[in-house]
């Protein structure tokens, strides 16, 4: 089988298809290039984000007097191809004959006919009048133990793009076909139901399955004019279509069956969107009846393409959630009392009012959402600075990306990706620190997974736990808690004494080597060794790795960042990258993956303390002029509080008045106690919601907002990637879109803002902000991205740093950090180590995914993870309840015995649906000094024994994480043409010769005995 990345030749070549001259890259599928000069050809199986899998043999084409199949045959210079030849006719009628003796036509009844059905469009281009193999169903079960899928054998055509899909792209490994068997099917992890296995939920095999063998549950019965038929109903409607097939054939039945397509877009909504969890920012299209939503369609989102993980493709119940906020709430006299817009805003307005005239702008402070988009967390700094006349204003980048911006302000200019996900793929060596990828950002983990197994593209991981990536990783590193610092200074310490720096690109682009080879004076391996645990020949490995990669990312995340030291280790990443030239070239750089789909964006429209758009300093003269300009005000002269400053402010008495929206602050802020007792203290609080969330409890006015797909709007995502969402639903009940709330607000404390639309307000933000000073939403319609900075011609910048750096001399600048250890360590009162994190299924505290049954199903609430060594020390087992109680706090929790953590270390989720067990229960508030960033992963505690093991494991056992992948290198189709009834489709055969794989099909006819003469192989090329 081809490489599905093939290295391809920049050059084109002719070649001759059907007699007339077109252009091909050699080494691309023919296939392609016979779809790009638009000749029409079957091809049920190929699909161009995975690739040739060579299942169907409906591509099947002449080249140079041979057939062969066009998705299998590699295009090369002078080629002749002819399509149109009888014998290539033949051979394409047969195969998907074949196909259709597997598959059961009943378009019309079909939830999934809505003019994007492969087999469906296929009968109807090639003309199909009638079956020469008769479906019989195949006596195999539905397999509908999946939450959110179901797999119906009787319509599997066995084509392989499921399994493709996940063994090669989501790289997940649990799909396969038993190739050998009398009746092969789809299996999942070689044989157990689809709800026990190690699936991971990410809906790849739905998305690309080319008809109605697998399909999202929320699509059957819904998406038809009758289709929510069963049992006996549906039957005889099938029944129908197939009686009358022999006399009329196909053609009217595919005309019927159209014209019910054709009116289901009456009534079913395709709405462009970009998915509302992690910073990956996958775009899809939402499919919705009324509101119902039917499904998510992944097609070919710039940083996605068709790929979606469980919470993209399934977790969006929350949106019709009865728990939704409909209506204001106003506290009085302890309780909530609904009212109306009007009643709420004008509270809102004398209450600020007050505030302001009695304590002064710097008495009120405005937290905005990583959640919402770009125009909304512009419009809340908006509010704060204009409106109030304070810099009082932050975003949840506080609580994990802070330090990494830092670290690349320093060192490199710009806190963002350097470059795209794409980059990643391309990279020699990917090294991620401190990232549970394939939880937190599974699509973009999907991509190094699958540059690992098929191009052999190296990965380094070092991470406390292991998680998957751990377990693939090339060199798996666990260093000791909060020590990162040391193990990357010492690795550039290493590289600088064996000259294995580049000191081209140092000389060139980079100032500051010697001030930063003193720094590293004390970090050799020995030391290193010392305090991270890593052998110093492990660190000499990792150098050299790095030393010989072609091109090295390094990614990072929480694990970094959540550190006392968090700025010093992201800087000392970007360091050793400049160190050894991996800046200003694709498949490099550094990657800080955002962990919400919006926490970029927050940040690029100044919703920071000391930054307004752009990261343009507040007390900059010329940017104050263009804000003073633009909003006929002056800007507050001096930098705000952060988040973290905020709590302290209210403790003191000198922060009166808060207004957030979409943050449970009160749970994702760390020493959740102090937080809950500094809310409390509050005169005025303002919390705009979704849903009663534990912060509004806290709440005087509860504002209800919209989700992502009831408003308009723009995400930018972990590669600085700006897109458009948009308004898939009206808002639900009296519920607004936020920035039509903060407006509401904003004009009932006098400012007279007339938005009409969010496009108005990324008009002005380009005005303002040189980053996006291209950025209009025309440019980016449909799927159209643009990754900032943005000239004002709309020329974007895939790839930072092409030209140098931005500082006024154009060269990056090493920086020399310093290691800061942590506050926390185990002692003897508190002697275990506490991580803490994020799980695939959920997102942050849990308000959106608790929502969605069948992800509740899977992980039903919080739990702690605990060392097989350590449980047999403690006598736990799965199910034990503990009580973890640290400086700050106390929770009780059920145990969960498991390798991935070691020694004396625990893992608690970051996601509880319970207030109580909220891990920030236990995390205090000493922070990264450079950005107050708390230091969540620097908690020590003690466990003690509650009793008792729960019937049911806090980890249900159904969930993927007990499953057993069967790793393969693919369908492997090859399997399929060894079989002794497989007949390569060709000359010399007639129709009913070779296996279709639907045994009870093949059994009602006898099929001829092929003649040899010139019949192709089973490998699909002639013999001579």
């Amino acid at each position: 089988m081809l490489d599905p990345s093939p290295n391809l030749s920049p050059e084109p070549a002719d070649i001759l298809i059907d007699g007339a001259r077109y252009a091909a890259r050699p080494g691309e599928p023919l296939v392609a290039a016979l779809n790009r000069a638009q000749v029409t050809v079957p091809q049920v199986c190929y699909h161009a984000q995975l690739g040739p899998i060579q299942t169907c043999d409906t591509c099947i084409v002449e080249v140079d007097g041979q057939l062969v199949r066009a998705c299998g045959t590699p295009a090369r210079a002078g080629m002749r191809v002819r399509t149109a030849v009888r014998a290539a006719q033949v051979a394409r009628e047969e195969a998907f004959d074949r196909l259709l003796a597997n598959h059961q036509l009943y378009c019309t009844v079909c939830d999934n006919n809505n003019g994007n059905c492969t087999v469906h469009n296929t009968t109807r281009e090639m003309n199909v009048q009638h079956q020469y193999r008769p479906f019989q169903g195949k006596g195999l079960a539905v397999d509908a133990s999946h939450p959110f899928y179901r797999y119906d054998p009787d319509q599997c055509i066995l084509c392989g793009r499921c399994v493709e899909a996940c063994q090669n792209l989501q790289v997940n490994e649990t799909l396969s076909i038993n190739w050998e068997a009398e009746q092969p099917r789809v299996l999942w992890d070689g044989g157990v139901p689809a709800g026990e296995s190690s699936c991971v939920g990410c809906g790849h095999c739905v998305t690309v399955c080319p008809c109605n063998a697998l399909m999202e549950k929320s699509m059957l019965g819904e998406a038809g004019f009758f289709t929510d038929q069963r049992g006996p109903l549906f039957g005889n409607a099938v029944a129908m279509v197939k009686n009358v097939e022999p006399s009329l054939g196909y053609g009217p039945i595919m005309n019927l069956s159209e014209i019910e397509a054709a009116g289901r877009e009456g009534y079913i909504r395709r709405t462009k969107t970009v998915c509302t969890y992690c910073g990956v920012g996958c775009a899809f299209k939402v499919w919705t009846k009324d509101r119902h939503i039917l499904k998510i369609e992944p097609t070919h989102g710039p940083a996605n393409g068709v790929s979606t993980c469980i919470k993209g493709k399934f977790a969006w119940d929350h949106v019709n959630s009865p728990q939704r906020l409909t209506r204001p709430l106003i506290r009085e006299n302890g309780a909530f009392l609904e009212a109306d817009w009007e009643e709420a805003l004008a509270l809102i307005a004398r209450r600020l009012g007050a505030l302001r005239a009695e304590h002064g702008p710097d008495a009120l402070a405005f937290i905005t959402s990583s959640k919402c988009t770009n125009e909304e967390s512009f419009l809340m700094q908006k509010l704060a600075r204009s409106v109030i006349g304070t810099n009082n204003v932050d975003n949840c980048s506080r609580y994990c990306q802070s330090p990494a911006t830092m670290g690349l302000w320093r060192t490199v200019g710009y806190g963002g990706d350097s470059g795209g996900i794409t980059d990643l793929e391309r990279a020699g060596l990917v090294i991620g620190i401190g990232t549970n990828t394939a939880e937190s950002h599974p699509v973009l983990a999907t991509r190094v997974k699958r540059a690992q197994k098929l191009r052999g593209q190296k990965l380094i991981v070092a991470d406390l736990r292991e998680h998957e990536m751990a377990r693939r990783a090339d060199l798996f590193l666990r260093p000791n808690p909060g020590t990162d610092f040391v193990w990357l200074n010492a690795v550039s310490r290493y590289l600088l004494d064996q000259g294995l720096e580049n000191r081209a690109f140092l000389d060139r682009w980079v100032s500051g080597l010697d001030a930063f080879r003193a720094s590293l004076d004390a970090y050799t391996l020995e030391h290193a060794e010392a305090v991270t645990g890593l052998s110093g020949e492990i660190l000499r490995q990792v150098a050299h790795e790095i030393a010989q990669a072609d091109g090295v990312c390094i990614m990072w995340a929480m694990g970094v960042t959540q550190q006392m030291s968090g700025s010093e280790t992201s800087t000392a990443i970007s360091n050793l990258l400049l160190l050894t030239g991996n800046y200003m070239r694709p498949g490099a750089g550094s990657y800080p993956l955002r962990g919400h789909n919006n926490v970029q964006g927050a940040s690029d429209m100044g919703s920071m303390p000391g930054h307004v758009t752009g990261y343009q300093r507040v007390d900059d003269p010329a940017v104050r002029a263009a804000y003073a300009a633009e909003w006929g005000v002056d800007l507050p002269t001096t930098a705000g509080l952060d988040n973290h400053q905020m709590i302290h402010a209210i403790h003191a008495g000198t922060l009166r008045g808060l207004y957030l929206k979409g943050e449970d602050i009160s749970l994702v802020d760390a020493n959740a106690n102090y937080v809950d007792a500094a809310l409390e203290k509050l005169d005025f609080l303002v919390v705009q919601e979704m849903f009663f969330s534990h912060t509004a409890s806290f709440a005087d006015v509860i504002l209800p907002a919209s989700p992502s797909l009831e408003k308009d709007g723009t995400f930018t995502n972990t590669e600085r990637r700006i897109q458009r969402l948009n308004q898939a639903l009206p808002p639900l009940g009296d519920s607004r879109p936020d920035w039509q709330i903060i407006q509401g607000v904003a004009n009932a404390l006098g400012a007279g803002w007339s938005y009409a639309h969010p496009a108005e307000v990324m008009d002005e933000i380009a005005r303002l902000t040189p980053l996006y000073a291209g950025v209009t939403y025309e440019r980016l319609a449909g799927f159209a991205s643009l990754q900032w900075p943005v000239q004002p011609d709309g020329t974007d910048t895939p790839l930072l740093f092409t030209d140098g750096f931005p500082f006024p001399d154009g060269r990056a600048r090493l920086y020399p950090a310093e290691f800061i250890p942590r506050t926390e360590p185990p002692d003897a009162q508190y002697d275990l180590h506490l991580n803490n994190g994020r799980m695939l299924e959920h997102f942050h505290e849990g308000n959106m995914t608790f929502r969605t049954a069948g992800i509740t199903a899977q992980v039903p609430g919080a739990f702690v993870e605990v060392s097989p060594d350590l449980a047999c020390e403690r006598g736990l087992t799965d199910g034990t309840v503990v009580r973890l109680v640290s400086r700050h706090g106390a929770v009780r929790l059920p145990a969960l015995v498991t390798s991935r953590v070691q020694g004396q270390q625990l893992y608690v989720p970051m996601n509880s649906p319970d207030a109580a067990q909220a891990v920030n229960r236990l995390t205090g508030s000493h922070t990264d000094p450079s950005t107050h960033t708390p230091a969540y992963k620097d908690t020590a505690v003690r466990l003690e024994v509650i009793g008792g093991s729960g019937d049911t494991p806090p980890l249900p056992r159904r969930n993927f994480r007990y499953g057993t992948p069967t790793p393969q290198r693919g369908v492997e189709v090859e399997r399929k043409w060894a079989r002794p009834d497989y007949v390569f489709p060709g000359l010399g055969l007639g129709l009913l010769q070779g296996s279709s794989l639907n045994a009870r099909a093949d059994r009602v006819g006898v099929p001829l005995q092929p003649s040899r003469m010139n019949m192709p192989s089973k490998s699909g090329v002639a013999d001579d």
